[in-house]
């Protein structure tokens, strides 16, 4: 049986090359790509009360690992052309697979913050992707933080949001398509923002989606996305005010990149 459909061209040490396209069980998975305290639960929980999208709890798949432990399982795995990366994605596809059967539906979305730092090896992976791009200001991602009660230090907290948003810059500037979608947009029009994102993946607008706290959508604790009060009202509320902060200067590029 092949095990690749096509080719793919990706970039690697500045040039184009066409690898083959890995097969995948899973089709045209969804990734929402997004710094920490941007509203991806609350996207999720409104993109999985759909009766045909599947967003469940954050996954972390990038600490999802295939280990060889011996030369001999490496050497077992070379002589059947899987390196341990490409066991590896054939892992998440299987999960994201099994996840997705398990609910009955039809469109798998995931949301964990951190696999934005993989947003190439995603897109490696699953070459029928599609990307959903979630931003906010990051003056407020700051302030989120602040009220979510991190045991970051103001100094950390700036380090970690660069690192995120700079990330997002590179995932956007680099995967084709994708569809961007603000924080502050979501929040204050919720319908029409997820008619938007229904329309890219797909699937017809379900006016009920928006009202997420209608709908069973797992255990909110932390570690699988937020848990907080705002999130458990199981209703959108309006974004806060931007506040007033001085941001660093990387941090000012960075929101300006993106429109802030």
């Amino acid at each position: 049986m092949a095990r690749s459909t096509g080719m793919q061209v990706v970039r690697r040490e500045g040039k184009l090359r066409l690898i083959p396209n890995p097969h995948r069980e899973l089709s045209a998975p969804a990734f929402i790509f997004s710094s920490v305290r941007s509203g991806s639960t609350l996207l999720r929980m409104i993109l999985d009360s759909h009766t045909d999208v599947y967003a469940p709890h954050e996954l972390h798949l990038a600490h999802v690992r295939v280990k060889l432990e011996i030369p001999a399982a490496q050497k077992a795995m070379d002589a059947l052309g899987f390196n341990e990366r490409e066991l590896q994605n054939m892992v998440w596809d299987r999960l994201l697979t099994r996840a997705l059967q398990n609910s009955g539906k039809k469109i798998l979305v995931e949301k964990t913050p951190n696999l934005v730092f993989q947003w190439s090896r995603v897109g490696q992976a699953f070459p029928d992707a599609k990307f959903i791009y979630l931003l906010r200001h990051p003056a407020a991602i700051l302030d989120s933080w602040q009220r979510a009660r991190t045991a970051q230090t103001e100094e950390e907290a700036i380090a970690s949001v660069t690192k995120y948003l700079t990330a997002l810059r590179e995932a956007r500037t680099n995967l084709p398509g994708g569809h961007t979608v603000r924080y502050e947009d979501l929040t204050r029009d919720p319908a029409a923002e997820a008619k938007k994102i229904c329309n890219y993946l797909g699937v017809d607008f379900q006016p009920a989606m928006v009202d997420y706290g209608n709908a069973d959508h797992g255990p909110l604790v932390a570690g699988l996305g937020d848990w907080q009060e705002k999130i458990q009202t199981g209703a959108v509320q309006q974004a806060r005010p931007v506040p007033t902060i001085d941001l660093p200067d990387k941090l000012k590029v960075l929101a300006a990149d993106l429109g802030y």
